[in-house]
């Protein structure tokens, strides 16, 4: 790989090797190729890491994707899938957690929910790593309000996480619809999926760890 002088700026401008490689949809060892082919910055870190410019991972990102197309004009828009949630909960119910709440907090949690489905289709319509992580940046918030208002209400750690896994999923069964539709390619789909079901799953480990923060500890007294 060309040597290039250790970078000076901020470390959010620099990408490590596998999610600079996922965010190009490229195997790791392509990315390596392109490093040493001057393709892309990149540099060695003392223990041998490779680190890749940000910048230049935007670039070529914007050059490989052929035409973008947002997901709403797929089928993929918020009202579609606050519908699909809807069609989840009669069939299903509500869970069990959510009976803790009273109305007023449950249009709280409805509309902060509206809010959340908005906010992961526009993470996931996103082509540029900053507007990516500006997307991301308002779900982890948004996340951590309903974390603290279940543990407000009293709901359990297994409530909190029942909770959670109900409402990804008319998220990710609308996005699978896209391929049932033909709306997107297979590679197009499982990307699309990739991205969904990582930021889905930082978002689980966040709710949980807000949770777990903001919930008393009980402390049992000796008889």
């Amino acid at each position: 790989m060309p040597s290039v002088p250790l970078p000076v700026g901020a470390p959010s401008d620099w990408v490590s090797l596998g999610p600079a490689s996922r965010l190009l949809g490229v195997d790791p060892d392509t990315l390596r190729r392109w490093a040493d082919a001057g393709r892309i910055r990149a540099f060695a870190t003392p223990g041998g890491h490779r680190r890749f410019s940000r910048a230049d991972l935007d670039r070529l990102a914007t050059a490989r994707r052929p035409g973008h197309r947002a997901l709403s004009t797929l089928g993929a828009t918020p009202d579609r899938v606050r519908r699909a949630y809807a069609r989840s909960y009669r069939a299903d119910g509500s869970p069990a957690g959510l009976e803790r709440f009273g109305g007023d907090a449950r249009a709280a949690l409805r509309t902060e929910g509206r809010r959340l489905v908005a906010v992961l289709l526009a993470y996931l319509d996103a082509a540029r790593s900053a507007d990516q992580a500006r997307w991301e940046a308002e779900a982890m918030t948004l996340i951590g309000t309903t974390a603290a208002r279940l543990a407000d209400a009293g709901a359990t750690t297994s409530e909190v996480v029942e909770i959670y896994l109900r409402a990804r999923r008319p998220l990710l069964g609308e996005l699978g619809a896209l391929g049932r539709r033909r709306a997107l390619e297979a590679t197009e789909l499982a990307a699309l999926f990739e991205r969904a079901v990582g930021l889905l799953d930082r978002l689980l480990l966040h709710l949980v760890a807000t949770y777990t923060a903001v919930t008393p500890t009980v402390t049992e007294v000796p008889r």
